[in-house]
């Protein structure tokens, strides 16, 4: 008999030996569990979301107040006035 042969037979014969007692709370805690995990997901989402926009409002604010697409005046020499 084969490696993969004795395998297949084990399995089978797992699954047809006595199944295990499920314990009595166990689909109520599942649930529960899955609820906590959506519920979770669900607020840090939100707030992932609720950063984003701050950071936009917070760089548009910023960009409307500083100009920084304009160059800034030279200091190199002085402007030259009267030609």
């Amino acid at each position: 008999m084969s490696a993969p042969d004795r395998k297949e037979d084990q399995v089978r014969r797992l699954l047809e030996g006595p199944h295990p007692v499920v314990p009595a709370g166990l689909a109520a805690g599942a649930a529960a569990r899955g609820d906590r995990l959506m519920r979770r997901r669900r607020a840090l989402r939100r707030f992932g979301w609720t950063v984003l926009f701050a950071a936009a409002v917070a760089f548009t604010v910023w960009a409307s107040l500083t100009h920084p697409w304009t160059t800034p005046p030279s200091t190199i020499s002085p402007p030259l006035e009267g030609w």
